[in-house]
């Protein structure tokens, strides 16, 4: 097949999905060559190892999650980012965080910049949401586990964010004390959020 129709075909492939991995071009029997030539011509970006869009195409604001969510599978957005994406909050993080099984080692991912927690068994199965934004599926923790997680991990985000979540996923009715409270137990963060939970009711 000749090499233009290899490169209308990814182009048309990077057209549908956005943002484009070098496999990818597998299912469409296209040599990976094409990226560089496609790439030195200024008709892809490269944004990362591996991984392409179209220059024009900026994206849209779940760009960088689904760039770590086609990257890192494994990855669930947590603590700051799970915030941020169930607009939770006042935090901005300038990193995106992702939670992984205790035993694996951080991504090495250039862009964007990622914080990696370790969590173990059912505080890292618990409560993952599966949302599809932009042709890719995000993994994120619910609301009520991500309050629960900013609980235990008070010391690395500041207790006034994990009291600021609770507050306003009650107040916003996005969790239940119920719900809250299980995530709670399997955090193990019980008894450090009983009295917070009671003031609030």
């Amino acid at each position: 097949m000749r090499t233009d129709s290899h490169t209308q075909r990814v182009l048309d492939l990077v057209r549908h999905k956005g943002l484009l991995r070098a496999c990818d071009l597998d299912a469409i029997e296209a040599p990976r060559i094409v990226l560089t030539r496609l790439t030195a011509a200024g008709l892809l970006e490269r944004i990362g190892r591996g991984l392409y869009r179209l220059p024009d195409d900026h994206g849209s604001e779940y760009e960088s999650l689904v760039t770590i969510a086609i990257r890192v599978p494994q990855a669930v957005f947590c603590l700051l980012t799970a915030l941020q994406f169930h607009e939770l909050g006042t935090q901005l993080p300038r990193q995106l965080w992702i939670a992984m099984p205790r035993g694996s080692h951080a991504p090495r991912i250039d862009y964007p910049p990622i914080r990696m927690v370790q969590f173990t068994g059912e505080a890292y199965r618990a409560g993952v949401q599966e949302v599809e934004r932009d042709g890719a599926t995000l993994r994120v923790y619910s609301v009520a586990k991500t309050v629960a997680d900013c609980f235990k991990h008070r010391n690395k985000i500041g207790l006034d964010v994990a009291l600021e979540a609770l507050k306003d996923a009650r107040a916003r009715n996005m969790a239940s004390v119920d719900d809250i409270w299980r995530n709670a137990q399997v955090c193990r963060v019980a008894n450090v959020m009983r009295p917070y939970l009671e003031s609030i009711g």
